[in-house]
């Protein structure tokens, strides 16, 4: 039986009573071939959308390091027209952000009507990364995420479909890819001592995010849950669920200037 991946608003979303190895009814061949297909069925969907230029879509990643919102990223949306696609990864904030409200370079990032915007990591940090680390009082983040629900649907109200993946891995994967990055030459670069301070924080981290999952599962901005340890699974869920939600926004291209077909160049 495949577990649900998303959930309805008031739902309460526990990781922990979810499989972050499950891959559904699907094998590893069918599910890559059809995540090709998908990928390439996207490049026509966003060229409309580009085209159309009165929508537009936002796709937010969050997961745990090494849950592989890079590799989504590459292997489920790299046919996405380049021309309206746009890739923003969130680090600690700058001195100027530090000074505004938190949602003041989210805002700022959000997509054009005919864009695509990838959000790896987004808004979220801000109940997630300093709510473990104490970065703000508790009364502040907690507030949060109200303001949160607040600004999706405003973005939704003025013509932005939203898309929430968390890539839900488990402990026992990141160990191995963390490990697998020290051991592989070419791959050390990736790896950060930093992430392995990070891993004693799990539990805070997990509850964070059941907390973030649950408050702000909406129906206007939904989240997905989608087992990561299988990384074709990954892909194939994302690479499926953005391109059905594309297929029933059905952009379509704008009508041509009258009488355009009977110019001739000269």
């Amino acid at each position: 039986m495949t577990q649900p991946i998303s959930f309805p608003p008031g739902h309460s979303i526990r990781l922990q009573d979810l499989a972050a190895d499950d891959h559904g009814e699907v094998s590893r061949e069918e599910a890559e071939a059809l995540t090709e297909q998908y990928a390439a069925a996207l490049d026509e969907l966003t060229y409309r959308l580009y085209a159309e230029n009165r929508r537009a879509l936002l796709l937010v990643l969050q997961g745990m390091d090494t849950s592989g919102k890079d590799g989504a990223i590459r292997k489920a949306l790299h046919e996405i027209n380049p021309a309206g696609l746009r890739v923003i990864s969130f680090k600690g904030p700058t001195d100027e952000e530090s000074r505004h409200d938190f949602l003041w370079r989210i805002h700022k990032a959000v997509p054009a009507a005919g864009e695509v915007t990838v959000f790896n990591r987004s808004h979220y940090e801000d109940v997630g990364i300093v709510r473990v680390h104490k970065l703000v009082p508790e009364e502040i983040w907690k507030k949060r995420y109200d303001a949160i629900n607040c600004f999706e649907q405003s973005l939704v109200d003025g013509g932005t479909t939203i898309l929430k993946f968390y890539l839900h891995i488990s402990r026992k994967e990141q160990k191995e890819r963390l490990q697998a990055r020290i051991d592989d030459p070419h791959k050390r670069w990736k790896f950060n001592k930093q992430d392995v301070e990070e891993r004693k924080y799990w539990n805070e981290y997990t509850a964070a995010y059941d907390d973030a999952l649950t408050r702000c599962n909406t129906a206007a901005a939904p989240w997905h849950v989608v087992p990561a340890d299988r990384k074709w699974y990954r892909n194939f869920v994302i690479s499926k669920i953005v391109h059905d939600t594309l297929k029933k926004m059905d952009p379509q291209f704008p009508p041509a200037e009258p009488g355009i077909e009977e110019l001739l160049i000269k």
